[in-house]
């Protein structure tokens, strides 16, 4: 008996399953069965038919118009023209300018592909980001061979740049990471974190860091800053021109800011509870108790406004009303959409983490910094791989760039910890669903005044997850929306008076209603916030001219030397 003919929708289901494993062995990922299992729905045959017939005929239009192509803009997707091939070596020679449009269509045609299939929305977002790593990787910009920008440079050098290159790379490989910045120009305590002041307390995993005042009087409330606890601190105090915490002493604000210690094996039993009772919560008491307040005022970015968030419902649980106001900057508490990272986190990755470092271990930073720079490759990595070994170049001096390089690990305890009761399972949303020091955490309870900033770009915390904590705790809030994203929004200077914020929208309905009925202001959000957060000050006095207290007396000079432990 014949075999049964093969349809063409059965070969393309085939086709995608094994393009999928060619996806993840290129990764270093584990092919996930289930989402093997979910491709064997069959696309869209009519939808299938009308992509080829498309495909097809961009090809031949493309064959047709070699020729006269050449000269033309190349890397056109849309009305944008796409930056790896934006120089003229990529039209002046009919090759390269075939090669980079053949690449563009191949890539459209099997993210296309992607959206044919019929599988859940969730298993679509994972093969969409992965099929999207696979095409970033395998630009021609990426290769010499098949970039004429490196080509020319290497003529033009006689093989000098590929030399430079190479050694780069050697360099790179013995540095663990791909350089990014000029690193020679950044030093913490010189140029960047270099605000002045001391240590006022540390334990074994964090430093508190107190801030010399810039005016003669200050708010009575001092103001306590939770930095994300896998980076460092200083991502708030780079360069003086863009230092939040210059910014806020300049406003009058007394600031405190805890430094978290880079953890070794000596901290890898450390656990989530470790971070919100010894991290957060202590430097609070601390504050109070060298400032003489009776409250302060809290903020959190990131990861910090998550501990802060949770340590202020274990606070309220407790009675504990030592908190006037509090500032979450990009920061989540409800984990609904978590974007491209909550993708590969599921019930068996969790698990298998927690079976290997959940007793004790260390979650290395780089491989944390590892993971966000592959949500935006064509940003943080690719462009890299081009200038740094393509062309032999050196890259720039960027504050920014230094300090994501400078990664953070964390305690496997808490890690594991955090990611389930976060990413995997949202406990955080639902009041007593879960339990921080033996308290459930029921963010309702916490009924401070707050100020939610997101960032309209961010691909970390994408803005609508942010938006939900207005809906989580009891407070009256102020929501705002800053341009740009994770980074360049928090970290958008008054002084330069560039980008926008939006603000006033409602805060009964969705994030999008929100901003249907939003302002946009031009500038930054820092002066918005500084209006905002004055109102907390309890007044002015005058700045006192010693650091610490009888108590707590200053120690070491700020930065302190918790922030200059670099990862290995």
């Amino acid at each position: 008996m014949a075999a049964e003919p093969i349809s063409a929708v059965d070969q393309f289901s085939k086709a995608a399953q094994g393009y999928l494993k060619n996806v993840f062995d290129f990764l270093g990922l584990p092919v996930d069965p289930e989402l093997i299992r979910s491709m064997q729905a069959a696309p869209d045959a009519a939808k299938l038919a009308a992509l080829h017939a498309r495909y097809v005929e961009e090809h031949a239009a493309l064959l047709r118009a070699v020729p006269a192509n050449a000269g033309t803009p190349p890397g056109l997707q849309g009305d944008r023209v796409d930056r790896r091939f934006s120089s003229p070596e990529w039209r002046a020679d009919p090759w390269f300018d075939y090669l980079q449009r053949i690449y563009l269509i191949n890539s459209e045609f099997v993210a296309d592909c992607v959206d044919a299939l019929d599988v859940d929305v969730h298993a679509k977002r994972r093969l969409r980001f992965m099929t999207r790593q696979f095409a970033d990787a395998t630009s021609p910009a990426n290769f010499v061979a098949t970039n004429p920008e490196a080509l020319k440079l290497a003529l033009d050098t006689k093989g000098e740049s590929l030399a430079r290159g190479i050694r780069q790379l050697i360099e790179d490989v013995h540095r663990g990471r791909i350089s990014t910045t000029d690193e020679s120009q950044f030093e913490v305590g010189r140029n960047i974190a270099a605000t002045e002041g001391a240590v006022v307390y540390q334990n074994e995993l964090m430093q508190l860091i107190q801030y010399k005042p810039l005016t003669e009087t200050v708010f009575k409330r001092p103001l306590v800053m939770i930095p994300p606890c896998i980076n460092k601190f200083y991502i708030l105090d780079l360069q003086p021109e863009n230092s939040l915490v210059r910014f806020a002493l300049q406003q009058g604000h007394s600031v405190f800011m805890v430094s978290w210690r880079n953890v070794t094996e000596d901290q890898a039993h450390l656990t989530w509870d470790d971070y919100v009772e010894m991290g957060v919560l202590k430097a609070l008491e601390v504050v109070r108790a060298v400032s003489g307040a009776e409250k302060v005022n809290a903020l959190g970015f990131c990861v910090g406004g998550t501990l802060l968030g949770v340590a202020l419902a274990v606070a309220a649980a407790r009675g504990d009303s030592g908190v006037v106001s509090a500032t979450f900057l990009a920061s989540m508490l409800d984990f609904s959409d978590t974007g491209e990272i909550g993708l590969f986190i599921d019930e068996p990755s969790v698990a298998l983490r927690e079976a290997t470092i959940g007793g004790g271990g260390i979650v290395p930073g780089r491989d944390l910094a590892l993971v966000f720079s592959a949500l935006r490759a064509n940003d943080l990595v690719w462009p890299y791989v081009v200038n740094n070994y393509l062309k032999g170049k050196s890259p720039g001096a960027f504050d920014l760039l230094y300090w994501n390089a400078d990664s953070t690990g964390l305690p496997g305890p808490m890690y594991c910890w955090y990611v389930r009761n976060t990413y995997l399972e949202n406990n955080l949303r639902e009041p007593a669903r879960t339990s921080v020091l033996g308290t459930p955490v029921d963010l309702g309870k916490v009924a401070v005044p707050a100020y939610v900033l997101a960032t309209r770009e961010d691909h970390i915390v994408p803005w609508r997850t942010a938006y939900q904590t207005t809906h989580l705790i009891g407070g009256e809030t102020r929501f705002v929306l800053g341009a740009s994203g994770h980074v360049a929004g928090v970290v958008n200077p008054a002084s330069r008076n560039k980008r926008s914020f939006w603000a006033g929208g409602g805060l009964l309905g969705s994030a999008d209603d929100w901003l249907a009925g939003a302002a946009e202001n031009p500038g930054s959000w820092w002066t918005d916030w500084s209006d905002w957060l004055g109102r907390f000050g309890g007044g002015r006095v005058k700045a006192r001219a010693r650091l610490g207290s009888a108590k707590f007396k200053p120690g070491e000079p700020a930065p302190g030397s918790y922030v200059r432990h670099r990862s290995a």
